[in-house]
């Protein structure tokens, strides 16, 4: 059996396979599952990664073994699972890594929708007895919850509010091409699809659809077909991003501004929450249509509740997550598309004059990303040489001043990472302020 204690992230379980988990350590965890959750029934689902199915097995083997009977929902993307949750109102477990690399695979665990359940409670667990198996072991039962959670996505987001967009989608070889395909004949759309075919392998692009590289082969699809948008998937399908119709990506943080104004459309005067490391278009916009804006921690574990405790319409972050009221408060990269579509389809014009708006007045460094080897030297160095400017320890270090402000925070995957965010009212400012940052940290 193999568990690495450094697979249990800050919010999920990830791994190299079987270097830092292998089959008798996936089987560990699902008797740990069980452990802390109590016997009873519980969701199971995989995404297209190449142990994935292996992993499901020994997971359910050890959370059959200790007396959990499970539903066992295939192939599904992580926004499904959840859906899957919700509709059964049973914990779960998600085998999955989201954006890693293809090695790599682990868990996403949830109590109760939206409430995720920690992988700090599953390390204790993990490092106790064994449970004893039970007398009588759980079931299995498949069932297959695609179709429910394709209606829901069309009560969300009827077809009668879209107009005949030119859509170039990229599902980086992950799951979330399958919903397309049954989108495409519901939806008054144009779809030109882009990697939809499940590989684990994930040949084409990298995983993490944030970083330019991945998000290179969109750009270009979109500008040589003359689409109106791009939407671009991570492997799971919980994060989604876009480019306009100039072949330019759209910062999370623009693109949290412009969803929330077709949210508070629906519910005016809503609160919406982001990320700390959001650009100031956020919370500028959000109020100027009467919105509430709430800046809050990075990280799915954290939005969630917070959104619960203010009754939050739409919460967003920087890194593509995207989180629904409609949807349970989590995140769902399949309803971000449609939402974003709807948008799109309300607008006189191309969606790149909308986000030209926010590209004059908001000049971003994006996230960039270091390596570090003792990081909270470096977080102690930030704020003594900031120190004159306003501090926030919220998440990381953020310093504002009147004319710039940044986050400087670490990475919870991989380790070792210190993430830079810095926003400024020029872009000479922003480059002067970006490169005198991470000097210091880099220092």
């Amino acid at each position: 059996m193999q568990i690495s204690p450094d697979i249990f992230r800050r919010y999920d379980i990830r791994g190299v396979i079987p270097q830092d988990l292998d089959e008798g350590g996936a089987e560990r965890i699902g008797q740990a599952f069980v452990q802390v959750m109590g016997p009873g029934r519980t969701v199971v689902g995989h995404d297209v990664r190449q142990t994935g199915e292996s992993l499901k097995q020994a997971l359910i083997k050890g959370l059959t073994k200790a007396g959990m009977s499970v539903i066992d929902i295939g192939v599904v993307s992580t926004d499904c699972f959840y859906f899957a949750c919700a509709e059964t109102g049973l914990p779960g477990l998600m085998v999955t890594a989201s954006h890693n690399p293809p090695e790599y695979n682990g868990f996403k665990m949830v109590r109760k929708i939206p409430e995720l359940l920690t992988s700090e409670e599953i390390q204790k667990a993990v490092q106790g007895d064994p449970s004893a198996d039970t007398a009588t072991p759980g079931t299995v039962k498949e069932k297959d919850f695609n179709d429910a959670f394709i209606e829901r996505m069309l009560q969300i987001i009827p077809p009668t509010k879209l107009k005949p967009l030119k859509v170039v989608v990229d599902t980086s070889n992950g799951s979330q091409g399958a919903y397309w395909k049954k989108l495409e004949k519901r939806l008054p759309i144009t779809l030109i699809p882009q990697y939809f075919e499940p590989d684990g392998t994930f040949p084409n692009h990298d995983n993490d659809i944030i970083q330019e590289a991945a998000q290179e082969p969109l750009r270009e699809r979109v500008v040589k077909e003359k689409a109106d948008l791009g939407l671009i998937f991570d492997p799971d399908g919980d994060r989604c991003l876009a480019v306009d119709d100039r072949g330019k990506t759209i910062p999370g943080d623009f693109l949290t501004a412009l969803l929330a104004e077709t949210m508070l459309k629906r519910q005016p005067g809503s609160t919406i929450v982001y990320d700390i490391r959001a650009s100031d278009a956020v919370p500028d916009h959000v109020r100027a249509l009467g919105g509430k804006p709430f800046g809050w921690k990075i990280g799915h574990s954290v939005i969630k509740p917070k959104m619960v405790e203010h009754d939050a319409v739409f919460g967003g972050e920087v890194s593509g997550h995207f989180y629904f009221k409609d949807f349970n408060f989590v995140d769902c990269g399949l309803l971000t598309g449609l939402t974003l579509l709807e948008y799109v389809s309300e607008l006189d014009g191309p969606l790149s004059g909308k986000v030209k708006e926010f590209e004059s007045k908001y000049f971003l460094s994006g996230e960039i990303n270091s390596q570090v080897a003792d990081h909270e030297t470096v977080l102690r160095r930030v704020k003594e040489t900031y120190r004159d400017g306003e501090l926030s320890e919220l998440d990381g270090v953020a310093v504002r001043y009147p004319n710039w402000h940044f986050v400087v925070r670490t990475g919870a995957n991989p380790p070792g990472i210190v993430r830079l965010t810095l926003e400024a009212n020029s872009q000479e400012l922003m480059e002067e302020k970006r490169d005198e940052v991470l000097a210091l940290i880099r220092t």
